[in-house]
Protein backbone atom coordinates (compact mmCIF):
# COMPACT_ATOMS: atom_id res chain seq x y z
CA UNK A 1 0.00 0.00 0.00
CA UNK A 2 1.16 3.09 -0.78
CA UNK A 3 1.82 6.04 1.42
CA UNK A 4 -1.25 8.74 1.38
CA UNK A 5 0.36 12.48 0.39
CA UNK A 6 -0.97 16.12 0.75
CA UNK A 7 -0.24 19.02 -1.20
CA UNK A 8 1.54 22.14 0.46
CA UNK A 9 2.71 24.86 -1.92
CA UNK A 10 3.54 22.70 -4.81
CA UNK A 11 5.40 19.88 -2.46
CA UNK A 12 4.17 16.54 -1.56
CA UNK A 13 4.84 15.25 2.36
CA UNK A 14 3.58 11.76 2.69
CA UNK A 15 0.97 11.62 5.84
CA UNK A 16 0.95 8.21 7.96
CA UNK A 17 -0.37 7.81 11.34
CA UNK A 18 2.15 9.25 14.07
CA UNK A 19 2.67 5.13 15.02
CA UNK A 20 3.58 4.08 12.28
CA UNK A 21 5.58 7.02 11.58
CA UNK A 22 7.43 6.17 15.09
CA UNK A 23 7.64 2.51 14.21
CA UNK A 24 9.41 2.92 10.68
CA UNK A 25 11.68 5.52 13.19
CA UNK A 26 12.85 2.73 15.46
CA UNK A 27 13.55 0.04 13.04
CA UNK A 28 15.91 2.51 11.11
CA UNK A 29 17.59 2.74 14.37
CA UNK A 30 17.60 -0.76 14.82
CA UNK A 31 19.32 -1.20 11.77
CA UNK A 32 21.82 1.17 13.06
CA UNK A 33 23.01 -0.63 15.31
CA UNK A 34 21.38 0.80 18.55
CA UNK A 35 21.56 -1.33 21.33
CA UNK A 36 17.96 -2.49 22.99
CA UNK A 37 18.61 0.02 25.78
CA UNK A 38 18.68 3.02 23.27
CA UNK A 39 15.66 1.67 21.61
CA UNK A 40 13.62 1.69 24.99
CA UNK A 41 15.31 5.41 25.66
CA UNK A 42 13.97 6.66 23.00
CA UNK A 43 10.30 4.89 23.02
CA UNK A 44 9.56 6.42 26.31
CA UNK A 45 10.70 9.93 25.36
CA UNK A 46 8.41 10.11 22.27
CA UNK A 47 5.96 8.34 24.76
CA UNK A 48 6.05 11.43 26.45
CA UNK A 49 5.01 13.43 23.07
CA UNK A 50 2.73 10.80 22.29
CA UNK A 51 0.90 11.49 25.76
CA UNK A 52 0.94 15.23 25.57
CA UNK A 53 -0.36 15.16 22.44
CA UNK A 54 -3.60 12.81 23.81
CA UNK A 55 -4.17 14.15 26.63
CA UNK A 56 -3.97 17.67 25.58
CA UNK A 57 -6.41 16.97 22.83
CA UNK A 58 -3.96 18.28 20.24
CA UNK A 59 -3.50 17.56 16.12
CA UNK A 60 -1.95 13.98 15.67
CA UNK A 61 -1.28 15.10 12.17
CA UNK A 62 2.54 15.39 12.43
CA UNK A 63 2.90 16.60 9.01
CA UNK A 64 1.40 19.81 10.11
CA UNK A 65 3.65 20.78 13.33
CA UNK A 66 5.79 24.04 13.10
CA UNK A 67 7.42 25.72 15.69
CA UNK A 68 3.83 27.56 17.56
CA UNK A 69 3.55 23.76 18.37
CA UNK A 70 6.77 22.60 19.45
CA UNK A 71 7.35 25.60 21.64
CA UNK A 72 3.71 24.64 23.63
CA UNK A 73 5.35 20.94 23.79
CA UNK A 74 8.42 22.46 24.88
CA UNK A 75 6.54 24.37 28.08
CA UNK A 76 4.74 20.98 28.69
CA UNK A 77 8.45 19.55 29.46
CA UNK A 78 9.77 22.56 31.61
CA UNK A 79 6.42 21.96 33.89
CA UNK A 80 6.36 18.76 33.99
CA UNK A 81 9.89 17.51 34.70
CA UNK A 82 12.37 19.20 37.49
CA UNK A 83 15.48 17.29 36.06
CA UNK A 84 17.53 19.27 33.28
CA UNK A 85 18.38 15.89 31.85
CA UNK A 86 15.29 14.62 31.38
CA UNK A 87 13.96 17.80 29.49
CA UNK A 88 17.11 17.85 27.46
CA UNK A 89 16.66 14.21 26.72
CA UNK A 90 13.24 14.27 25.91
CA UNK A 91 13.41 17.23 23.49
CA UNK A 92 16.60 15.71 21.52
CA UNK A 93 14.54 12.69 21.03
CA UNK A 94 12.22 14.23 19.73
CA UNK A 95 14.33 16.56 17.39
CA UNK A 96 15.98 13.44 16.02
CA UNK A 97 12.21 11.82 15.44
CA UNK A 98 12.08 15.14 13.18
CA UNK A 99 15.35 14.48 11.67
CA UNK A 100 13.65 11.72 10.31
CA UNK A 101 10.63 12.73 9.46
CA UNK A 102 12.51 15.44 7.21
CA UNK A 103 14.42 13.01 5.65
CA UNK A 104 11.04 10.84 5.29
CA UNK A 105 9.39 13.17 3.28
CA UNK A 106 6.98 14.00 6.06
CA UNK A 107 7.46 17.14 6.89
CA UNK A 108 9.61 20.15 5.28
CA UNK A 109 12.01 21.38 8.06
CA UNK A 110 12.85 20.30 11.71
CA UNK A 111 11.25 22.73 14.00
CA UNK A 112 12.28 21.01 17.09
CA UNK A 113 16.06 22.09 15.79
CA UNK A 114 15.05 25.78 17.10
CA UNK A 115 13.54 24.81 20.58
CA UNK A 116 16.73 25.59 23.27
CA UNK A 117 17.32 22.97 25.29
CA UNK A 118 18.23 22.47 28.93
CA UNK A 119 22.26 21.97 29.94
CA UNK A 120 23.53 18.87 29.95
CA UNK A 121 24.82 17.96 33.96
CA UNK A 122 26.97 15.00 34.01
CA UNK A 123 26.62 11.49 36.06
CA UNK A 124 29.23 11.08 38.40
CA UNK A 125 31.39 8.40 37.14
CA UNK A 126 31.04 5.02 37.57
CA UNK A 127 33.83 3.01 36.45
CA UNK A 128 34.49 -1.07 36.56
CA UNK A 129 36.72 -1.71 39.31
CA UNK A 130 40.00 -2.71 38.69
CA UNK A 131 39.68 -6.39 40.52
CA UNK A 132 37.18 -6.69 37.94
CA UNK A 133 38.54 -5.75 35.11
CA UNK A 134 41.62 -7.75 36.81
CA UNK A 135 39.59 -10.89 36.96
CA UNK A 136 37.81 -10.47 33.27
CA UNK A 137 41.58 -10.49 31.74
CA UNK A 138 42.39 -13.45 34.20
CA UNK A 139 39.49 -15.36 32.66
CA UNK A 140 39.48 -14.42 28.83
CA UNK A 141 43.74 -15.12 28.90
CA UNK A 142 42.94 -18.72 30.21
CA UNK A 143 40.01 -19.11 27.49
CA UNK A 144 42.18 -18.19 24.70
CA UNK A 145 44.69 -21.46 25.48
CA UNK A 146 41.36 -23.27 25.17
CA UNK A 147 41.91 -26.71 23.65
CA UNK A 148 38.18 -25.79 21.32
CA UNK A 149 39.57 -23.71 18.82
CA UNK A 150 36.02 -21.39 18.51
CA UNK A 151 36.54 -21.05 22.21
CA UNK A 152 40.05 -19.61 21.90
CA UNK A 153 38.53 -17.51 19.07
CA UNK A 154 35.90 -16.06 20.59
CA UNK A 155 38.45 -15.51 24.13
CA UNK A 156 40.89 -13.75 21.52
CA UNK A 157 38.51 -11.75 20.33
CA UNK A 158 36.76 -10.74 23.31
CA UNK A 159 40.38 -10.24 24.41
CA UNK A 160 40.90 -7.41 21.48
CA UNK A 161 37.55 -5.99 22.62
CA UNK A 162 38.47 -5.36 26.22
CA UNK A 163 42.01 -3.68 25.04
CA UNK A 164 39.56 -1.32 23.15
CA UNK A 165 37.84 -0.52 25.48
CA UNK A 166 40.15 -0.25 28.52
CA UNK A 167 42.99 0.44 26.93
CA UNK A 168 42.13 2.58 24.24
CA UNK A 169 38.64 4.25 25.49
CA UNK A 170 36.57 3.14 22.37
CA UNK A 171 32.62 3.00 22.54
CA UNK A 172 30.68 0.19 21.30
CA UNK A 173 29.56 2.26 18.03
CA UNK A 174 33.29 2.95 17.28
CA UNK A 175 34.46 -0.76 18.06
CA UNK A 176 31.48 -2.34 15.91
CA UNK A 177 32.52 -0.49 12.30
CA UNK A 178 36.46 -1.62 12.99
CA UNK A 179 38.44 -2.52 9.75
CA UNK A 180 41.41 -4.22 9.59
CA UNK A 181 43.07 -1.72 7.94
CA UNK A 182 42.38 0.49 11.17
CA UNK A 183 44.80 -1.63 13.12
CA UNK A 184 48.59 -0.46 13.26
CA UNK A 185 50.75 -2.29 15.27
CA UNK A 186 54.28 -1.20 16.42
CA UNK A 187 56.29 0.05 19.04
CA UNK A 188 52.89 2.27 20.18
CA UNK A 189 50.02 0.38 18.68
CA UNK A 190 46.90 2.18 17.60
CA UNK A 191 43.63 2.25 16.17
CA UNK A 192 42.20 4.86 13.71
CA UNK A 193 38.12 5.91 15.25
CA UNK A 194 36.26 7.17 11.69
CA UNK A 195 33.49 9.57 13.25
CA UNK A 196 30.53 10.33 11.11
CA UNK A 197 30.84 13.83 11.97
CA UNK A 198 34.49 14.96 12.39
CA UNK A 199 37.95 13.98 10.94
CA UNK A 200 39.54 10.49 11.61
CA UNK A 201 41.80 10.05 14.83
CA UNK A 202 43.94 7.51 16.55
CA UNK A 203 44.02 6.02 19.96
CA UNK A 204 47.20 4.69 21.55
CA UNK A 205 46.82 1.39 22.62
CA UNK A 206 48.71 -0.83 25.02
CA UNK A 207 51.92 -2.43 24.26
CA UNK A 208 50.56 -5.65 24.73
CA UNK A 209 47.85 -5.52 21.97
CA UNK A 210 50.35 -6.29 19.90
CA UNK A 211 50.70 -9.53 20.56
CA UNK A 212 47.21 -10.22 21.49
CA UNK A 213 45.79 -8.95 18.34
CA UNK A 214 48.67 -11.16 16.15
CA UNK A 215 47.55 -13.80 17.77
CA UNK A 216 43.78 -13.52 17.51
CA UNK A 217 43.89 -12.68 13.67
CA UNK A 218 46.22 -15.89 13.05
CA UNK A 219 43.13 -18.09 14.21
CA UNK A 220 40.71 -15.95 12.87
CA UNK A 221 42.06 -16.15 9.13
CA UNK A 222 42.44 -20.04 9.73
CA UNK A 223 39.36 -20.46 10.88
CA UNK A 224 37.46 -17.95 8.35
CA UNK A 225 39.58 -20.38 5.55
CA UNK A 226 38.31 -23.59 6.65
CA UNK A 227 34.47 -21.91 6.60
CA UNK A 228 35.00 -20.36 3.24
CA UNK A 229 34.47 -16.81 4.67
CA UNK A 230 35.99 -13.67 3.64
CA UNK A 231 35.75 -10.18 5.22
CA UNK A 232 37.61 -7.58 6.52
CA UNK A 233 35.92 -6.73 9.71
CA UNK A 234 37.96 -7.05 12.57
CA UNK A 235 35.46 -8.36 14.86
CA UNK A 236 32.58 -11.44 13.56
CA UNK A 237 29.63 -12.70 14.59
CA UNK A 238 29.85 -16.88 15.56
CA UNK A 239 28.28 -19.73 17.76
CA UNK A 240 29.99 -21.80 20.12
CA UNK A 241 30.86 -23.81 17.01
CA UNK A 242 31.83 -21.76 13.49
CA UNK A 243 32.23 -18.24 12.46
CA UNK A 244 28.49 -17.26 10.87
CA UNK A 245 29.65 -13.41 9.62
CA UNK A 246 31.68 -10.53 9.67
CA UNK A 247 31.57 -7.69 11.68
CA UNK A 248 29.31 -7.69 15.11
CA UNK A 249 26.77 -4.76 15.83
CA UNK A 250 27.14 -2.32 19.22
CA UNK A 251 24.20 -4.69 20.58
CA UNK A 252 26.45 -7.81 20.23
CA UNK A 253 28.99 -6.48 22.10
CA UNK A 254 26.89 -5.18 24.84
CA UNK A 255 25.72 -9.01 25.14
CA UNK A 256 28.77 -10.28 25.32
CA UNK A 257 29.63 -8.48 28.28
CA UNK A 258 26.21 -9.42 29.65
CA UNK A 259 27.42 -12.67 29.19
CA UNK A 260 30.83 -12.26 30.73
CA UNK A 261 28.65 -10.28 33.72
CA UNK A 262 26.68 -13.13 34.84
CA UNK A 263 29.55 -15.72 33.97
CA UNK A 264 32.16 -14.06 36.35
CA UNK A 265 29.39 -12.14 38.74
CA UNK A 266 31.17 -9.08 37.67
CA UNK A 267 29.55 -4.91 37.91
CA UNK A 268 30.84 -4.27 34.33
CA UNK A 269 29.59 -3.01 31.25
CA UNK A 270 31.15 -1.07 28.29
CA UNK A 271 30.27 2.20 29.65
CA UNK A 272 31.90 1.38 32.82
CA UNK A 273 35.15 -0.33 31.09
CA UNK A 274 35.42 2.83 29.23
CA UNK A 275 35.34 5.19 32.42
CA UNK A 276 37.87 3.53 33.69
CA UNK A 277 40.08 4.05 31.01
CA UNK A 278 39.23 7.56 31.35
CA UNK A 279 40.32 7.21 35.08
CA UNK A 280 43.65 5.63 33.09
CA UNK A 281 44.51 8.38 31.38
CA UNK A 282 44.16 11.23 33.96
CA UNK A 283 46.64 8.91 35.98
CA UNK A 284 48.84 8.28 33.21
CA UNK A 285 49.19 12.69 33.22
CA UNK A 286 47.59 12.65 29.95
CA UNK A 287 46.10 16.76 28.83
CA UNK A 288 42.99 17.11 29.21
CA UNK A 289 42.79 18.18 25.30
CA UNK A 290 44.26 15.20 24.25
CA UNK A 291 41.75 12.76 26.21
CA UNK A 292 39.21 14.31 25.05
CA UNK A 293 40.18 13.95 21.32
CA UNK A 294 40.54 10.21 22.19
CA UNK A 295 36.60 9.89 23.86
CA UNK A 296 35.51 11.51 20.69
CA UNK A 297 34.61 14.67 22.48
CA UNK A 298 34.05 18.55 22.03
CA UNK A 299 36.66 20.79 23.50
CA UNK A 300 33.70 21.51 25.89
CA UNK A 301 33.15 18.84 27.14
CA UNK A 302 34.13 18.97 30.85
CA UNK A 303 36.27 15.80 33.12
CA UNK A 304 35.36 18.29 36.13
CA UNK A 305 33.82 15.23 37.74
CA UNK A 306 36.50 12.68 37.05
CA UNK A 307 38.96 14.78 38.57
CA UNK A 308 37.26 14.94 41.48
CA UNK A 309 37.04 11.29 41.82
CA UNK A 310 40.28 10.32 40.56
CA UNK A 311 41.84 9.62 44.27
CA UNK A 312 38.61 6.96 44.49
CA UNK A 313 39.58 5.15 41.39
CA UNK A 314 43.30 4.17 40.52
CA UNK A 315 44.22 2.34 37.50
CA UNK A 316 47.07 1.28 34.66
CA UNK A 317 47.46 -1.25 32.35
CA UNK A 318 51.25 -2.83 33.36
CA UNK A 319 48.98 -5.80 34.66
CA UNK A 320 47.71 -6.73 30.87
CA UNK A 321 51.08 -7.85 30.03
CA UNK A 322 52.48 -8.95 32.90
CA UNK A 323 49.30 -11.48 32.82
CA UNK A 324 49.86 -12.22 29.71
CA UNK A 325 53.29 -13.09 29.47
CA UNK A 326 52.78 -15.19 32.98
CA UNK A 327 50.67 -17.15 31.69
CA UNK A 328 52.25 -17.94 28.70
CA UNK A 329 55.05 -18.53 30.22
CA UNK A 330 53.60 -21.32 32.83
CA UNK A 331 52.71 -23.14 29.73
CA UNK A 332 56.62 -23.67 28.56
Amino acid sequence: MMDQTEVSSGIHYNVLPLRELENRFFSKLKDQGKSANTLKNYKTDLECFNQYLIHNHKNMDISKYAMNEIQEYGKYIQNRYNSDNSRRRRIQALRIFFDFLVGEGVVPGNPVRKLPTSPKFLDIPRPSTFANVKTLWSHLIEESHNPHKMTQLLARRNQVITLLIFGAGLKVSDISKLKLDHITLGDTPRVMVIPQKRDPYTVELPRVFNAVYKSYVALLTSLKNESGLNFDDVLFNANPHRILSGGLSARGLEIIFEELRKKLLLDMTPKSLRQSCIFKWLHFGKIDNLIKEWMGVAPSYSLKLYREHMHKHIFNDDFLEEMYLNYKGNLQ
